[in-house]
Formats: structure tokens, sequence, C-alpha cells
């Protein structure tokens, strides 16, 4: 199975995701490839966003050494699953779909297509952030 984990900037939320369903993977002995990016363009290549490093590592996981990329269509051809972090990811990822299939493969990360929010203006949100998005990933790997 190969994933991947959508945000806007791919330096908070996607990043959180790929590090959490990436050791959930390896916990549960799943031949998974986990990757993320951002729809945006602002941070390629920068790091993850210090306070996500920091919320990561204070829960065990390292994200460290991840840099941002921005989405792109080849990601279809790449991924079996995209999972987008709230509404304006997923329009935006749909908007570089080429056909139905591209498009099955855009989900929203948590249930009922509620939105992981963006901890970005508020530092106090990192921590609920985190455990939403690692709720919502152990929920994946359960069902797998």
């Amino acid at each position: 199975m190969k994933i991947l984990m959508v945000c806007l900037g791919n330096i908070c939320r996607s990043p959180l995701a790929e590090g959490i369903m990436r050791q959930l993977a390896q916990e549960r002995g799943l031949d998974w490839q986990i990757d993320s990016a951002g729809t945006g363009n602002w941070h390629i290549g920068h790091a993850p966003d210090h306070r996500a490093v920091r919320e990561a590592r204070r829960q065990g996981v390292d994200i460290s050494g991840l840099a941002a990329r921005q989405f792109e269509t080849a990601d279809f051809d790449r991924f079996d699953r995209i999972y987008v972090m709230d509404h304006n990811n997923y329009r935006d990822v749909l908007k570089k779909a080429r056909h139905e299939a591209d498009k099955a493969k855009v989900r929203h990360l948590l249930a009922d297509d509620q939105d992981v929010p963006d901890p970005w203006f508020d530092d106090a949100l990192f921590a609920p952030v985190y455990q939403l998005i690692y709720d919502a990933c152990k929920n994946i790997t359960d069902q797998e």
C-alpha cells in the first residue's frame, strides 16, 4: 500500500500524518510506503515546523528529517490512497485529477469528511491536532 498525506504547506499536519502512519504501519508489520505533500509551494524543501517536530518527538515520532514538497498530478500514479486534511486540500487535489480513478483515491483523513484544524497560527493546537491525526491513522491501520 502506498499512501500520501496532503495538507496546505506540508510542514505541519501532513508531516505529522506521515510520521504517525509510518510508525503505526511499522509496528503492525504492514508493508506500506508513506509520504506527504502540500497543495501550496511556499515551503518546498523546508523541514517541518519546529512545533510539529516538537509535538511528534514528545509522542515518540521523529519527523525532523522530512522535507516539504508540492502535490503533483503524477502522485495519482504513485499512490493508492491520498488522504487530505481539509476541504480546501480536497478541492485542490481533485482539481489535478485526470479522471474518476484519480478522484477515487482521494479521501478526507478524518471520518465524516471533517477537517483537521491547521495549527499554524495557534501553538496550543499542535497537541490536539496530533491526537486527531493519530486516532485517524490508527483507525486506518486497524482496518487493514
